[in-house]
């Protein structure tokens, strides 16, 4: 925690006397001690001759840019945290700050009161690297294999600073446990984490849930409702399967993350929002931007800081210690203390496909637990032996093949593609009599995916027949 005897000292750094000035005053009025400067070069004498808490920096300064002052304050390892001011609209600026180590960022004009929260919500910060508060979510995530500890890391870096992060990984692999984990290792373990998942709302629905609306502005709001931002204010608010959202609401999302205010359903003004964002997917978002089905510009803002979760394959190192901590739940569930995994059941787990991940994990041993005649799992409890992955064939040796004839290359690259993609489009249409929640499924796309196909391509119903 910090020191009560010492006062806080910030340091404010910005070109524009009156902005410095306006900002003095209102950090002054809280208690706390303000230094200032006019330029990088100022900065860094103050720098020299103290240590301040929380630094607030201009982006664009008459001798460099704030980013300058960021890299010399990383190389030679100073605590302050540092809030940037960025031009509004500068988006771009503002995630290669917090890429490069900033706590947070403010859009210029600055509001006062949001300048007040990020200072606070800085000094916290600070409080909780010097007194880490305990994450029972991290611990819950079992595993001390190379993968997992990495991931661990990731998640205690991450939450030294208010950068979106974008948690990426196969379904069962604990997104949202991970999440957690972020939300309890931050400054904000005492706010609320609010989870969302966004593939779960109707379409017609996300605005007035995730703004809120007040009473009456549309039929059936009989009283006003806070949305999702509003319900994580001063916490965490976590977007799980963010890449199921329609491209309308990315926009509205977008604005909201970019300038920190929503605007409910029937209201006039935008409100300022205190929440930190965490996103997570099972997708391949930049293949979605790609594709046109997700926008560039809100990856790139919700993906400054990205973890990915590996899958249980990849860390079978970890499979006895998840067993017997999923068995341990399994125990107290079922009341038997004595249920454990026989080590012909362990070899034939480290076997499986497992590409549910943990949540498969966890589906075979509580089924295993329920028909196990005895307390001891056996291989036999497990399930059929189709559940198992088998394994690679052996290589064989083959004469050498001869070389094929390579076909004409085409012409026009991007029409070609077109033509391959709409002759496999109608194909799936016909087998599924131009169902096309059938035909995405048998193409593994999702159905937004396919409608922006289906229309990028010209594909009409006649087409099919």
């Amino acid at each position: 925690m910090h020191d009560t005897t010492k006062p806080i000292r910030i340091l404010v750094v910005d070109d524009e006397p009156d902005l410095r000035e306006i900002y003095a005053l209102t950090l002054i009025r809280e208690g706390w001690e303000v230094a200032e400067a006019a330029s990088v070069g100022e900065a860094r004498a103050q720098l020299e001759q103290q240590a301040f808490d929380v630094a607030i920096v201009d982006m664009r300064l008459p001798d460099g840019a704030g980013l300058d002052l960021l890299d010399w304050l990383a190389a030679r390892r100073r605590s302050e945290r540092v809030i940037v001011a960025t031009a509004y609209g500068n988006a771009a600026t503002a995630v290669q700050a917090l890429k490069t180590g900033a706590f947070d960022y403010l859009t210029k004009p600055v509001d006062l009161r949001q300048l007040r929260q990020v200072v606070r919500s800085a000094l916290a910060q600070h409080a909780a690297a010097v007194d880490p508060a305990p994450a029972p979510a991290l611990q819950a995530m079992v595993g001390d294999s190379a993968p997992m500890r990495a991931v661990k890391e990731a998640l205690r870096r991450a939450a030294r600073s208010m950068a979106p992060v974008l948690i990426q990984g196969e379904s069962g692999t604990g997104k949202e446990l991970a999440a957690r984990a972020l939300h309890e290792l931050s400054n904000r373990a005492s706010g609320p984490f609010v989870p969302v998942n966004c593939s779960a709302i109707p379409e017609h629905l996300l605005e007035a849930e995730f703004f809120g609306y007040r009473k009456g502005a549309f039929t059936g709001a009989l009283d006003a409702h806070d949305g999702f931002f509003a319900a994580a204010a001063g916490g965490t608010l976590f977007l799980d399967e963010i890449g199921e959202l329609p491209l309308a609401m990315q926009a509205k999302l977008l604005r909201a993350v970019q300038e920190r205010r929503v605007r409910a359903i029937g209201e006039t003004a935008e409100t300022p929002v205190d929440v930190r964002l965490v996103s997570a997917t099972h997708r391949d978002l930049a293949r979605c931007v790609a594709d046109g089905v997700f926008r560039q510009d809100l990856y790139y803002r919700i993906n400054v800081i990205d973890v990915t979760l590996p899958a249980l394959r990849e860390r079978l190192a970890d499979l006895p210690q998840l067993a017997d901590a999923l068995l341990d739940r399994i125990r107290r569930e079922q009341q038997r203390p004595a249920l454990r995994l026989g080590e012909d059941a362990l070899e034939l787990l480290a076997l499986r496909a497992f590409s549910g991940n943990v949540r498969e994990l966890e589906n075979v041993l509580h089924r295993a637990a329920t028909l196990a005649a005895s307390d001891t799992i056996g291989a036999a409890d497990l399930g059929a032996p189709g559940a198992v992955a088998p394994p690679p064939p052996p290589a064989m040796a083959q004469p050498p093949a001869a070389t094929p004839e390579l076909p004409a290359l085409p012409l026009d690259l991007g029409a070609h593609l077109d033509r391959v993609e709409r002759a496999i489009l109608l194909e799936a249409l016909r087998r599924t009599r131009f169902n096309r929640t059938a035909a995405a499924q048998l193409l593994g796309l999702n159905l937004r995916q396919m409608r922006y196909r289906i229309e990028r391509l010209g594909i009409h119903d006649d087409d099919a027949l």
